[in-house]
């Protein structure tokens, strides 16, 4: 398998933008305006990645990854969830990170598969991060019927970590501040993007990587998206306590981050102990296993690879 190196990144950027560019893009209509996607499917699959990104991101923050698929002759369908990327913005402040419901991400996801990924392949499965691997479980509890052949999940938004506050008092006031009609406003302690220093981020400890995602989201201002709402907190909180249990068949792998700070990564642990079709495995990098230094992106590339030819049809361009 080829890997990317973010050593020879800047070299590469030429061919990484070539392939963005020739992938098919576009925008389907929703109920929640228009949501952006990215497709790129070789003739010859080895099988298709619908990747299911996290908040504030967009497909073109992954487009090293994206490029780096493609040379391994595997498809990807991936969007924008709305209120964030290249998708329409769900409210006037286009800084706030809102939704009312889970369940309208997994409306979106549902879109986005009917129209961009079973007309092109029937052997496909999903690519998770963060908050995609929130909504891939809720697809997967409401769609047991689902043609996925399996669910890789890196860092899932399984529980989210609320310090300095407990999770019941921030569910608690979620909740009383959408009672109050306080549900799009800034949820307490969240402000608009703000570009942090290395020294000081929770994604990655890659800085080649970390710097690469700053400067796209400086040069496309469009792109920046700041903290969530009350409205947005009060729906994850609710979507991450009351876990929705699973009647698929739909095997699934999570890699797991040790010194992740945005999710807790036990849940993860937990989950699997109660569904004995997943398994967990665990590495020594913060949130953003998938932009994390070299080492642990390959090795947790080399966990989704494994995973997907296992799950995965046998035959190319099925």
């Amino acid at each position: 398998m080829f890997y990317s190196h973010s050593a020879s990144l800047s070299d590469n950027q030429p061919e990484i933008e070539q392939h963005w560019q020739a992938g098919t893009k576009g925008h389907i209509s929703t109920q929640l305006g228009n949501v952006f996607y990215f497709r790129h499917i070789p003739t010859y699959a080895k099988y298709t990645l619908v990747l299911v990104n996290g908040r504030i991101e967009s497909a073109y923050k992954y487009k090293e990854l994206l490029w780096e698929l493609a040379k391994n002759n595997i498809g990807v369908v991936t969007f924008d969830h709305p209120g964030q990327g290249y998708s329409d913005r769900l409210l006037a402040n286009h800084q706030i990170g809102h939704i009312d419901h889970f369940a309208q991400y997994r409306e979106i996801l549902s879109l986005i598969i009917a129209e961009q990924v079973t007309p092109h392949t029937k052997n496909w499965l999903f690519l998770a991060h963060s908050m995609g691997g929130a909504i891939v479980h809720n697809y997967l509890a409401h769609t047991p019927e689902t043609s996925a052949r399996g669910a890789f999940l890196s860092a899932p938004m399984f529980e989210i970590n609320t310090s300095p506050y407990p999770t019941w008092f921030a569910k608690w006031v979620a909740k009383a501040a959408c009672t109050l009609g306080k549900a799009t406003r800034f949820a307490i302690g969240q402000q608009p993007y703000q570009p942090k220093p290395f020294a000081d981020n929770e994604l990655t400890g890659c800085s080649t990587r970390y710097h690469a995602f700053r400067e796209l989201y400086a040069q496309h201002t469009e792109l920046q998206l700041g903290g969530v709402s009350f409205g947005w907190l009060n729906a994850a909180l609710s979507e991450t306590t009351n876990k929705h249990p699973l009647q698929s068949a739909v095997p699934i792998s999570i890699a797991s981050a040790r010194h992740d700070s945005i999710v807790n990564s036990p849940a993860h642990f937990a989950f699997a102990s109660q569904y004995s079709l997943c398994t967990v495995k665990s590495y020594p990098g913060k949130h953003e296993l998938l932009c994390e230094v070299d080492a642990i992106r390959r090795a947790v590339l080399m966990q989704c690879y494994e995973f997907a030819d296992s799950v995965t049809l046998n035959e190319t361009g099925s």
